[in-house]
């Protein structure tokens, strides 16, 4: 693979495209970056993880989320939280394009789950903290990488395009794992939602705030860019609005009440015993 073909990204596609301004890089990393634009009629700060094949960390290269990565997103979102104390708290879009966290020996030894947990905390400190955050799925959202960077947003949206991936596994390692071909695999998604890739099983489950439909993913043009520019801003208007600081709005869709009942059920039966005790 080139070096160019390496380096291209949706991350990095939608970050320049939204924002029409060259990124900052986050101090210490390669593949964080972050830039500030107008959304709504206010300033927004958009984070991409982009892939880098000269990272130092070689299972970093792909666009993973690694020891710096983790660490740099947890920094990126601290410095909008500290910036923002005493005044209005700025939305922060989280463009999501992240194949996996990254899986080694180094990451392991040097504590690659501390520096995910780090940038999980930072987004849900960010909500906690009355910051409407937004993550916009724009090509794979991977296990850790996507819990790391985007899924504790107060809304999630996503490109209703084939190459919008969201899984907790690989499908080659889900095969492995579960002694199946990736073939068969695929034909259990089209049966079990959970266990599917493409985004519109995961739209299945309820959890997406919006499925955007009729964007051109991987080249968007300026009527692409306003209509994702206009749905970020609508999803922030509505955080504010509810007033909601907490995810609760994921089991009150439709389709969360359709396929997810068991699951509000029990999270129901939970409350009234612990309200109860």
């Amino acid at each position: 693979m080139s070096t160019s073909a390496s380096l291209s990204s949706r991350g990095r596609t939608w970050l320049a495209a939204l924002t029409g301004q060259a990124p900052a890089t986050v101090a210490g990393t390669s593949t964080v970056l972050t830039a500030d634009a107008d959304l709504g009629g206010e300033t927004a700060r958009f984070i991409a993880v982009v892939p880098d094949p000269a990272n130092r960390f070689p299972r970093a290269r792909q666009g993973e989320v690694g020891l710096e990565e983790g660490w740099g997103l947890a920094a990126a979102v601290q410095a909008v939280i500290a910036a923002d104390r005493d005044g209005s708290r700025r939305p922060i879009v989280a463009l999501v394009d992240v194949t996996s966290q990254a899986y080694g020996r180094l990451e392991e030894l040097l504590g690659v789950h501390l520096a995910c947990a780090a940038a999980a905390d930072a987004y849900a400190a960010a909500r906690l903290a009355s910051h409407p955050v937004v993550a916009l799925l724009v090509g794979k959202a991977m296990s850790g990488a996507f819990l790391a960077h985007g899924y504790q947003a107060n809304r999630l949206l996503a490109l209703d395009d084939d190459g919008v991936l969201v899984h907790a596994m690989g499908r080659e390692a889900a095969a492995r794992v579960t002694r199946r071909t990736v073939a068969e695999l695929d034909r259990l998604g089209e049966q079990i939602p959970p266990m599917a890739y493409g985004v519109r099983s995961f739209a299945k489950l309820g959890l997406l705030h919006r499925l955007i439909e009729g964007v051109a993913a991987d080249a968007p043009g300026p009527a692409d860019v306003e209509r994702v520019r206009t749905e970020l801003a609508q999803a922030v208007a509505d955080i504010r609005a509810r007033g909601d600081r907490d995810l609760s709005c994921r089991l009150d869709s439709p389709a969360a009440h359709d396929t997810r009942a068991a699951s509000i059920a029990v999270r129901q039966r939970l409350a009234e015993q612990w309200d109860a005790a």
